[in-house]
């Protein structure tokens, strides 16, 4: 199992009239905790995109349990259950600054070799960086 957190602030363009972030924006957020945990092992999208590998999201679930509040600094902590191969799928939690869980989620991405658009096996480089955790 892997897990890697990050904070993120609520911006005031992300809430609605209550204050509350936007039900679409935790998508943005799960993202933010995705590239971050990539960057932990340094990866990024960037680089898989310039050695032609793509990973576009298949699956979205998103629960919530608590708003969101503006100018709140939210803990994204994703998790990784097990080693990617073809797919690879993400959990999701998200706390507040009382860290208290206000959201959860998960999301899984599909490998595609962008040469042929087709599903491809996770690259070896990000398969070697994950392996001493599965």
């Amino acid at each position: 199992m892997f897990e890697h957190s990050t904070k993120l602030r609520v911006r005031y363009g992300e809430t609605d009239q209550m204050g509350y972030m936007y039900y679409g924006n935790y998508a943005e957020f799960y993202e933010v905790g995705r590239v971050e945990m990539l960057r932990s092992m340094g990866l990024t999208y960037s680089g898989m995109e310039a050695s032609g590998v793509m990973m576009p999201v298949i699956e979205l679930n998103c629960k919530y349990l608590k708003p969101a509040l503006y100018d709140e600094e939210i803990t994204i902590k994703v998790i990784m259950n097990e080693m990617p191969r073809i797919k690879i799928h993400f959990r999701y939690e998200l706390f507040n600054e009382k860290q208290e869980l206000i959201n959860i989620g998960e999301t899984t991405l599909v490998f595609i070799n962008m040469k042929t658009n087709r599903p491809c096996l996770a690259p070896q480089d990000f398969r070697d960086k994950l392996k001493t955790f599965f």
